[in-house]
């Protein structure tokens, strides 16, 4: 009996090959008309018959019947553990197969790679181990498999010549028919092998077509003409690339969906809680069950949303299995770093479609990435949609250098000119300097206070603290910055005025509506975003300006870049006192951010940079995670509060004796609860690893949380009132630290 695997369950090598062969078939009837060609669909065939053959190996099958405990005696190997995946092309009959020699490299390179690892292929190793141990497995192949092997006059090097590591596929050596079809089979091979593995689907609802779904619910809810403008041009123009400019309040989201159409799509935007959010409103509002969700806390929305199939859910997730996918950059378009495994992403793409939301949220590095992806998905057949408020025009100018805005491409803004809804004052001061002003309009109106920094938000808060005085920002445990998301969801809808003070956490994350904005200068793109918490969708029905911005004294001079802070003001300064409409915020965007106002700006500088390095990146210079550590900008550590984590420490007492994985996970999503995240630079003085640990099977042992810090740094928060500062900068002993 020969033993594929002995993990969650003992599975033969056969049975495991048969699950593959199974989701192939799925993966080809639903995705032949997208690649319509027999010799991908034969060579993929081959490489998930082939890609595990290897483990016939002498020490492999000791090490699975030793796990298992069963009589049957194996013969001991002379050579040691030597990778599967290098043994696996030696049983295949290529001299039996109408194969040219480049596809005969695809498909040995595919199977020798489907697991990378940290080794490369010696050759004659290789060979001395198929000569004196692999072909005398030969017939068993053959009886338990059902399948061909080589006859020994097959010639060695049909098999070596390709495993040389200096042959290996790449973009930079290979042409592109060749390193395409690569991708593909290899890419394929690895979606084949993990759904297998998992034993979870491939693929999720073919037949279904997202655009109907959301076509019947829009007329359901909304009435036979519901659609409006911009979604009526996403459902007509399926088969395109769109670039679309849109302001708040257009159905955004319903327009995506309508351009999904019956694609597989994969749905991404910066920030988790929307993808929650966007999640819960296809989940429940639009009924279709089987929408994924995947970011690095997934698990846990999934879980605390009390869907008894939430674990189904993110295992399918996951695995790219779901016919609607919402997602984080980091989670699927990685695949420019060229990563070790980035096939398998790639090659998702082929029959894919991505929506890219808010692209201007992101920095101009990230931004690299995505134009890159975007051209890459652009060369292997998939689509894209780039859906934003604000796009700068030097995103556009490097798509089009790219060839990427062809005739399959259309850009176009949707721009409501019908009615007005912000007037702009420019106040020459600090906006500390300024609060009598905020507190007098907040006896009859909603007041929003945006600053850049947590410091600020929480200076402020002191200075006008009062009964009708509130604070939101990124320095609030995760239980607690929920409740106060809830709250100032719960106070825009209510008929009661006050002051919210925050940071630009609700720039695009929390959808709310004030009657007035005060807001420190920041980035155009930035500042339209605070716009639209201020009169969202309403026509200014006054003659006063209802944005404030202040100009001196800013905070977050590390945060946004100075050239463009510069332009910004500069650009504002004749709308001064007066009206501003839709296009002429789109029209404010293009001008700032064009080529000619940033060429000698260090935001430009970066983004060349990167676009650079990206062209020239070589293949597999990068691990998954590293290439992931990117894309999420991780510049964070997460802590807990020490008066925090001597609250519940019976949580940590009881994860680290709790065996249980599924328990041990539940454990681990309660403490999540109580965490936050700060600069990684700050309070380095005052962070401590968490006290707990485990013994690992090697008898070492192991922090139980070792991505987690205890801060001895205050922390104010009152639930029942939702009064505090959260993290302040003072330590324990009172000391200012910055």
């Amino acid at each position: 009996m020969l033993i594929a695997k002995t993990r969650p369950e003992m599975e033969t090598l056969k049975e495991h090959t048969d699950e593959l062969l199974s989701r192939f078939t799925v993966l080809k009837n639903a995705y032949y008309e997208k690649i319509p060609y027999e010799k991908v669909w034969d060579l993929l065939y081959k490489a998930a018959q082939y890609h595990d053959l290897g483990k016939v190996n002498n020490d492999f099958q000791t090490k699975m019947h030793k796990a298992l405990k069963t009589d049957e005696a194996v013969s001991v190997s002379e050579f040691g553990h030597v990778p599967h995946n290098y043994l696996s092309p030696f049983f295949l009959p290529v001299s039996d197969w109408d194969l040219s020699k480049e596809e005969r490299r695809i498909l040995i390179q595919a199977i020798a790679f489907h697991h990378e690892r940290n080794t490369q292929p010696n050759v004659s190793f290789l060979t001395e181990v198929y000569e004196n141990e692999i072909i005398y497995h030969f017939p068993k192949i053959v009886s338990e498999m059902n399948i061909k092997v080589p006859d020994k006059n097959q010639k060695k090097f049909k098999i070596t010549n390709p495993l040389k590591p200096k042959d290996r596929i790449t973009e930079v050596k290979d042409n592109k028919e060749t390193y395409n079809l690569y991708i593909l089979i290899k890419g394929l091979l690895h979606r084949l092998d993990h759904a297998a593995s998992a034993h979870v689907p491939i693929e999720v609802d073919t037949d279904v077509n997202i655009a109907e779904l959301t076509h019947n619910y829009m007329q359901e809810n909304f009435g036979s003409n519901a659609l409006r403008p911009l979604q009526e041009f996403t459902y007509k123009n399926q088969n395109k690339n769109l670039i679309v400019v849109a302001q708040t309040g257009m159905g955004k989201t319903e327009a995506a969906l309508l351009w999904a159409g019956e694609d597989k799509t994969f749905f991404t935007l910066p920030i988790r809680v929307s993808l929650n959010a966007l999640y819960d409103r296809v989940r429940n509002n639009m009924n279709y069950k089987n929408v994924g969700l995947l970011h690095g806390t997934s698990a846990s929305h999934l879980d605390e949303n009390g869907d008894e199939d939430w674990e189904i859910i993110y295992d399918q997730s996951r695995n790219f299995a779901n016919k609607l996918l919402f997602t984080t950059i980091d989670q699927i378009l990685k695949f420019p770093f060229k990563f070790k495994g980035y096939e398998k992403y790639f090659a998702t793409m082929a029959f894919s479609k991505v929506i890219i939301d808010e692209i201007q949220a992101y920095n101009p590095w990230i931004v690299a990435v995505l134009l890159k992806a975007i051209e890459m998905i652009h060369e292997i057949g998939g689509k894209f949609m780039i859906m934003t408020a604000t796009m700068p025009q030097i995103y556009l100018d490097e798509l089009a250098d790219r060839g990427i805005l062809d005739n399959n491409a259309i850009t176009e803004e949707f721009v409501d000119e019908s009615f007005i809804r912000h007037k702009i004052s420019l106040q020459q001061t600090a906006i500390k300097d300024d609060t009598g002003r905020i507190t007098e309009m907040a006896t009859e109106q909603k007041v929003l206070v945006i600053v850049n920094t947590v410091d600020r938000a929480i200076e402020l808060y002191e200075q006008l603290k009062g009964e009708n005085v509130h604070l939101l920002h990124s320095r609030f445990i995760q239980r607690d910055r929920a409740l106060l998301e809830d709250e100032i969801k719960r106070f825009a809808e209510e008929e009661e005025n006050g002051i919210w003070i925050t940071t630009q956490l609700v720039e695009a994350s929390i959808d709310i509506d004030f009657d007035v904005l005060f807001t420190e200068l920041s980035t155009i793109d930035s500042l339209l975003q605070r716009f639209g918490r201020c009169y969202r969708k309403r026509e200014l029905d006054h003659d006063n300006p209802n944005v404030y911005i202040y100009t001196e004294d800013v905070s977050g001079t590390k945060i946004y870049d100075k050239d463009i802070v510069n332009i910004t003001e500069k650009y504002l300064q004749s709308f001064n006192y007066k009206a501003i409409s839709e296009k002429e915020k789109v029209e404010l965007v293009r001008k700032i951010y064009s080529k000619e106002e940033l060429q000698r700006s260090a935001f430009y500088a970066e983004f060349q940079r990167a676009v650079h390095k990206l062209n020239y990146l070589e293949d597999y210079q990068y691990t998954n995670d590293e290439a992931q550590e990117i894309l999420r900008d991780i510049q964070s550590v997460t802590v807990i509060p020490r008066t925090i984590y001597d609250n519940i420490l019976d949580l940590f007492e009881a994860l680290e004796t709790e065996k249980d994985s599924s328990e041990r996970t539940k454990l681990r999503r309660e403490i999540d609860k109580f965490t936050v995240s700060i600069p990684a630079y700050k309070h380095k003085q005052e962070r401590t690893p968490i006290d707990f640990y485990q013994t690992g099977k090697d008898g070492q042992k192991y922090n139980i949380l070792p991505d987690v810090e205890v801060l001895d740094v205050d922390y104010d928060f009152e639930p029942d009132t939702l009064a505090g500062i959260g993290l302040g900068e003072k330590t324990e002993m009172g000391i200012m630290l910055d």
